[in-house]
């Protein structure tokens, strides 16, 4: 059996002392597959067209940036201090020359780099100032700081000539998720805070880093969420909110808070238990859906055991309805094979690889085991899937491991490939891309052990390819390599 760290009891301690803790989520949807339990239930009359997130670009030019986490590195002596990077997007997609590396101790920056502060291990990109380029919205030792992009300048050019913010009366946050949940064309944030409520933060934003005003809902639990997942469910044009709970061992309901002109509705609908989940329209009916990672038996601790099972929820005017379906590896179509402890859908991201109007789901299975023995165990896969005009199905489906070809690196033990992934069109061409991380993946020489490094691969019409494929690690970047972890999660 596979032994790894209790989450449970470390997310306990983190929220009895007020520490950040990790958590890597991302959001996505699926939908009915052959072989799949499904419930079918009433059908809403289809809404002009579920709100999609805008892609993250910085200073304007039409591309979408990457932007990854590598929360354990040390910065300025101070372990785990974190840092991010971002690959600027261009003709030939993510770019590795045309780059940004961001930490608390970069100019321009509110604060200081410390001790387990983890900077940038949660981050959102949207416009939160309302200047028509996207900004990144991200996460330090507790606090929620914003740097500002700017039309043909890069986030540090902005950064520097305006100054990075620092958003006040937050701390201790350790989800973020962002979104507009009142329709008025400006980009909010949803936090979770230091009780049960989460805390909404609607823009415009000031460059003081001051919302335009606050809010809160109360999803019902004892704690605060462990992920806050933002997307449009009801095809309203308006964000919905899903929260995802625990206490102790056992996980508790998620909660669905439904978006409106005057913001989120204070109260929620109960929906499954889940670990994480992303929003988006597989099937094109003008509704978003939710797509879950279920947690088995309700035990936080046997997820590390589990091999992993998604849950659709589809999206009607109202919200999530009766229509439900699940998908596995062991489903009709999807590559690989249920197993244990190869936690299918760890980590979740959505976009339209194919470029046909239909969401995608990237599903990352970090701890798939690649051939036989210990040289391929926990080396990670990620299993693509397609959305369609009967949903996400294994239709189509194509895995993905360093092993595939075309892709740069090797099958290597624990490189954990697919601890996170994202969705974005990289090369502007009407088709999103694929970044992959592998937060285990080791640099080269004893000292980069755990580097971990990133992989881009192009969306085509025919859906991804390694043609064309980008990798890089913190060094190509140039950041620091050891234990740094790069790839552990990437800004939704």
């Amino acid at each position: 059996m596979r032994q790894r760290t209790n989450a449970s009891a470390i997310r306990t301690v983190a929220r009895a002392i007020g520490v950040s803790a990790l958590v890597a989520g991302t959001t996505f949807a699926a939908v009915a597959q052959a072989g799949a339990v499904q419930h079918e239930g009433e059908t809403a009359a289809p809404a002009a067209k579920a709100a999609k997130a805008p892609k993250a670009d910085f200073n304007g030019d039409g591309y979408a940036d990457t932007v990854s986490s590598a929360p354990k590195a040390t910065v300025g002596g101070k372990e785990e201090a974190g840092y991010v990077t971002v690959s600027y997007g261009s003709a030939k997609g993510a770019s590795t020359t045309h780059r940004q590396l961001f930490s608390a101790n970069t100019a321009g920056v509110p604060g200081d780099a410390s001790v387990n502060g983890r900077f940038g291990e949660q981050s959102a990109a949207r416009d939160f100032d309302g200047d028509g380029t996207t900004d990144l919205a991200l996460t330090d030792d507790g606090k929620v700081l914003i740097l500002w992009g700017a039309k043909g300048q890069t986030l540090k050019a902005a950064a520097a000539d305006d100054g990075g913010a620092e958003v006040p009366g937050v701390d201790s946050v350790r989800t973020l998720a962002a979104g507009d949940f009142n329709g008025d064309g400006k980009a909010d944030l949803a936090v979770d805070g230091n009780d049960s409520g989460v805390d909404l933060l609607y823009g415009g934003f000031g460059r003081d880093g001051k919302p335009a005003k606050t809010g809160k809902v109360e999803p019902g639990h004892d704690f605060g969420p462990d992920k806050v997942i933002a997307g449009d469910v009801t095809g309203d044009g308006i964000d919905d909110l899903v929260t995802t709970h625990s206490f102790e061992e056992m996980s508790e309901k998620s909660a669905f808070f439904k978006g409106s002109k005057d913001g989120l509705v204070s109260k929620p609908k109960a929906i499954d238990d889940a670990e994480t989940g992303v929003i988006a329209d597989v099937n094109k009916d003008g509704f978003g859906d939710i797509v879950l990672r279920t947690v088995p038996g309700g035990v936080v601790e046997n997820l590390p055991y589990d091999h992993g099972t998604l849950k659709v929820l589809y999206g009607t005017a109202d919200g999530p309805g009766t229509k439900t379906s699940t998908l596995t590896q062991n489903s009709a179509g999807v590559p690989g094979a249920n197993e244990e402890g190869d936690e299918f859908g760890k980590s979740l991201a959505a976009g339209d690889v194919n470029g046909d109007g239909y969401a995608d789901i990237a599903v990352g299975a970090p701890y798939e085991d690649i051939g036989s023995g210990a040289a391929g165990k926990d080396a990670g896969a990620v299993v693509q899937l397609l959305g369609g005009k009967d949903g996400l199905t294994g239709a189509g489906a194509k895995n993905w491991d360093q092993g595939s070809e075309g892709v740069p690196g090797a099958v290597e033990a624990e490189d954990r490939f697919g601890s996170a992934v994202s969705l974005g069109d990289t090369d502007n061409d009407g088709h999103d891309d694929l970044a992959i991380g592998a937060d285990g993946e080791d640099g080269a020489g004893a000292a980069a052990k755990d580097a971990g490094s990133v992989w881009v691969l192009r969306g085509t019409t025919s859906g991804l390819t390694s043609k064309g494929v980008v990798s890089y690690g913190p060094k190509t970047l140039g950041g620091p390599e050891g234990n740094a972890a790069l790839g552990t999660s990437f800004a939704r």
